[in-house]
């Protein structure tokens, strides 16, 4: 009888090769936290349109002034002509679209990707979202803006106004929301999840000025500010896979496509190789 044909033993992996992988791994580590905290650093002094715009609140520009106070009384009359659509308002502004409410859904989010041993991923979504937050309350210490003052308010927020806590807020957790979740999203539904966080974005800053609480020029501070954050944290994630090898993507595809994988990210250097090499 002829003896059964047996397939040749599978080639063990070079350890210089794995080796050298797992360097490039550490390197690029390295480098993502550093640069993560730059880019927090850098979102909080180079964003160029908000500079200009807090020179312009800082320096009492007339026009901005002008834009402001009929931005806010122009509304304020609506808000006191029609209290069902101003309920509707607070509630958005108050319970779906508070900021411990998009932060919270975050940090499930971030929780998730921890499970997923996404930690590189994890990273950039707590650096953006804490980052961010702690730029717009040091903006705020800065500036001092007083928020607007009405008569028969309907709603009262405290705090300073400059930059809008709520605008930015949104900015950032949505766009952490969205980038992290796309590869998870069948494609036909992306343009669906972008004009979600789209809307949820220009909603919020509308709900704060016709709520009274802060000016026009508030929101557009927040959402250049929380955008400058999110763009350049977002600059530094690349950066960090094009040091570990992997391939540039699109922003429509989310930051890291591979999450759909088994295993989204190589191992923590110095923590998941040990384990497979016993």
């Amino acid at each position: 009888m002829p003896r059964p044909v047996t397939e040749p033993p599978a080639p063990e992996p070079d350890p210089a090769a794995r080796n050298a992988g797992q360097d490039r791994t550490g390197r690029a580590d390295r480098r993502l936290g550093v640069r993560l905290l730059v880019a927090v650093g850098a979102g909080a002094a180079a964003a160029v349109p908000f500079g200009l715009l807090l020179v312009l609140v800082e320096g009492a520009w007339p026009p901005l002034l002008r834009l402001d106070a009929g931005a806010a009384r122009r509304l304020h009359e609506v808000a006191l002509e029609h209290p069902g659509w101003t309920a509707t308002l607070r509630f958005l502004s108050d319970w779906l679209w508070d900021p411990a409410t998009l932060r919270i859904a975050v940090a499930l989010l971030i929780g998730w990707l921890l499970y997923r041993r996404a930690w590189r991923l994890a990273a950039w979504a707590a650096t953006t979202a804490i980052g961010g937050a702690l730029i717009g309350v040091l903006v705020k210490v800065v500036v001092e803006r007083a928020r607007p003052s009405l008569q028969d308010p309907v709603a009262q927020a405290p705090g300073y106004s400059f930059p809008s806590g709520h605008a930015m807020t949104a900015t950032t957790s949505c766009a952490v929301l969205l980038l992290v979740l796309l590869p998870l999203v069948p494609p036909r539904w992306r343009r669906l999840c972008w004009a979600a966080a789209g809307i949820s974005v220009l909603g919020v800053g509308f709900t704060r000025i016709a709520l009274g609480v802060h000016w026009f020029s508030d929101v557009i501070g927040g959402w250049l500010l929380g955008g400058a954050v999110v763009v350049l944290t977002g600059w530094a994630f690349e950066a960090w896979r094009s040091d570990a090898g992997r391939p540039r993507t699109e922003v429509s595809q989310g930051l890291e496509p591979e999450l759909t994988d088994e295993e989204p990210e190589p191992p923590v250097h110095g923590t998941g190789a040990g384990r497979r090499d016993r």
